[in-house]
């Protein structure tokens, strides 16, 4: 059987709705439809070539000799070069119209080169086989509430456990296939002419690159992260996911592996304010309306995730069936830590709101109301053990950046009073904010070591420590902040990378065994620290070598084994490409948004 390609291996295509994963090899390893949250109905990437996969490539090839994104766009080329002659497909998802579309499109470069294309439709994430039909000369699958249809000049055929062709490409020719998913009880969708929607698709995704106003040294990375970010945005919701996939391991062959098709809070407000300071106030504009529905209701009742509708009921079961990518089981659908209490999450949302007001998006009342009942939240809770920015499974603790962010909350509301004169108890906010400082900087701050710890009372640190300076707590050289800077890189670091905590060999830091790798975003944040604490030379060094970790088209995980020298985690992840803007933007001198130093 086949097996799933590494991670890095892997690029992304998607329509801001749901998205697939395109392996080097020329197969979709992954395709949930119609939704990013959907069942998959191509799941190799957590079994085999058995729980669906499209394969189009040449015939006997392996890994593609080049590929690229269209400059702008989401469209992907991919290229062989064989000894008959050379091949390109194309790969890209339309924005969305009747219905979701998957569209390839093989392009023949020089000489004539033998295709091989093997369809294999499994929906629910491989456990059930479609009926397979024609009809008006097309290919139609259905399970259920599912149905595929499949449009191309290339016949194809039933070869047991799969659909299959070989057909032949010469230089200049083009050969489309179109794959559209729709709800079985539905009449059959309308063909899509490929080549058409693949202008009008690339022509799309230039108009929105091209509103971009950052033209810095590291441009193209940015327009790279903020493409994949659109592309994690459910368009008809204004909800972002953290990524496209679950279950892809922190630790291969461990338990770590999690479902994050879903809008965490805490996620969606730090991918807002990089595109806020990239001049996407729509976008800003969308997810502040789909917070407004997904908080409806009491505070209490706040959620660190949702669906990306605002569903509150995310259920976590397994999916036992799967293997899990490279034997990496349990295989998870749904998220257990949405009922978890995180404290830093209000202040997240606080401050990002803040800043959308800051970047000019227009005031509305029911958004203030929402504000104050987060400020009223935090007021009652502040000084309560959570979950923390990790999503721990031990058991609740005090945790030292969740009551940096609590701080956060009060001192946005601060803001929000005295410079846009909104009406609240700012004199008791400003007396809030002040008591968690003192009480932070008390219990929170080894004063032996010179650092912050993980936790009140503890030894052990936290990479989220590092953000203190980033959200105003603290200067970047107040002498608390370097030595904490300094203590990470020495206890946390590995390669010239650094993890989130430290784990250890049975039960880790966050009640789970196992270990993982170094984590994208909390090294961003070490580049941060150190551009705030003076050491902007070590700043871009690390910088520049955490852009040399992204894979061939740019894109990240959620973690990097500096070991194995692979990436880890789901993928791509928008928690390692919102940091990498950020401090593109800083290295820069960018500075749209306000300083909080």
């Amino acid at each position: 059987m086949d097996e799933p390609a590494r991670i890095e291996d892997y690029a992304l295509i998607g329509d801001c709705q749901s998205a697939a994963l395109v392996g080097d090899t020329g197969s979709v390893d992954w395709l949930c439809l119609p939704r990013f949250d959907s069942g998959a109905c191509m799941a190799a990437l957590l079994g085999d070539a058995g729980d669906g996969r499209w394969l189009l490539a040449p015939d006997g090839a392996g890994r593609a000799s080049r590929r690229r994104y269209r400059p702008g766009t989401l469209v992907l080329e991919t290229e062989w070069d064989t000894p008959t002659g050379a091949v390109r497909v194309v790969d890209f998802m339309p924005h969305r119209g009747e219905a979701p579309d998957v569209v390839r499109v093989v392009e023949g470069l020089s000489g004539t080169v033998r295709m091989r294309f093997d369809l294999r439709l499994r929906f629910e994430y491989g456990r059930r086989v479609p009926w397979v039909h024609r009809a008006g000369g097309r290919l139609a699958g259905v399970a259920g509430p599912d149905a595929m249809w499949l449009s191309s000049p290339v016949p194809v055929e039933d070869r047991g456990h799969g659909h299959m062709a070989d057909f032949t490409v010469e230089a200049g020719e083009k050969v489309p296939f179109v794959l559209t998913w729709h709800a079985s009880h539905l009449p059959a969708p309308r063909p899509v002419d490929a080549l058409r929607v693949l202008r009008d698709t690339e022509d799309e995704w230039r108009k929105w690159t091209g509103s971009l106003s950052y033209d810095g040294t590291y441009r193209d990375a940015v327009v790279r992260s903020l493409i994949t970010l659109k592309a994690l945005t459910y368009a008809p919701t204004g909800g972002l996911v953290a990524a496209p996939t679950t279950s892809l391991p922190e630790t291969p062959g461990g338990v770590r592996n999690w479902d994050y098709r879903y809008c965490w809070l805490r996620d969606a407000t730090m991918t807002l304010t990089a595109l806020l300071r990239s001049g996407y106030t729509e976008e800003a504009g969308a997810w502040r309306r789909w917070l407004e529905r997904a908080l409806a209701g009491s505070p209490e009742d706040i959620q660190i995730m949702y669906g990306v509708a605002g569903e509150r009921l995310l259920h976590e079961w397994e999916v036992d069936w799967l293997p899990g990518y490279e034997g990496s089981r349990p295989v998870r659908v749904g998220n257990a830590a949405a009922a978890q209490l995180q404290l830093d999450v209000p202040g997240e949302v606080l401050n990002a709101l803040y800043l959308a007001r800051r970047a000019g998006l227009p005031p509305e009342q029911p958004v203030w109301a929402l504000q104050r009942a987060l400020l009223d939240h935090v007021e009652r809770h502040w000084h309560e053990p959570d979950e923390g920015l990790w999503e721990v499974r031990g058991g609740p603790r005090h945790f030292v950046h969740s009551k940096v962010m609590c701080w956060v909350a009060f001192d946005r509301g601060v803001r929000m009073a005295e410079e846009f004169g909104m009406p609240g108890p700012a004199g008791r906010w400003r007396r809030l904010r002040d008591r968690v400082r003192r009480e932070v900087c008390e219990k929170g701050f080894d004063a032996r070591r010179g650092t912050f710890t993980r936790t009140y009372g503890s030894a052990d640190l936290d990479a989220a420590l590092l953000m203190i300076p980033m959200t105003g707590f603290l200067r970047g050289d107040d002498p608390r902040v370097r030595g904490t800077v300094d203590a990470v890189w020495r206890e946390l670091g590995v390669d010239g990378l650094v993890r989130r905590y430290v784990t250890r060999d049975e039960e880790g830091a966050d009640g789970l065994s196992g270990q993982e790798g170094a984590f994208v975003a909390c090294s961003f944040w070490m580049a941060d620290a150190l551009r705030l604490a003076g050491r902007e030379d070590e700043a871009r060094e690390l910088f520049e070598r955490l852009l040399g970790l992204r894979n061939d088209v740019g894109l990240l995980a959620e973690q990097y084994d500096p070991h194995a020298r692979r990436q880890l985690g789901n993928f791509p992840q928008a928690f390692s490409h919102v940091p990498l803007v950020h401090t593109a933007y800083e290295l820069d001198g960018h500075r749209t948004l306000p300083h909080l130093e």
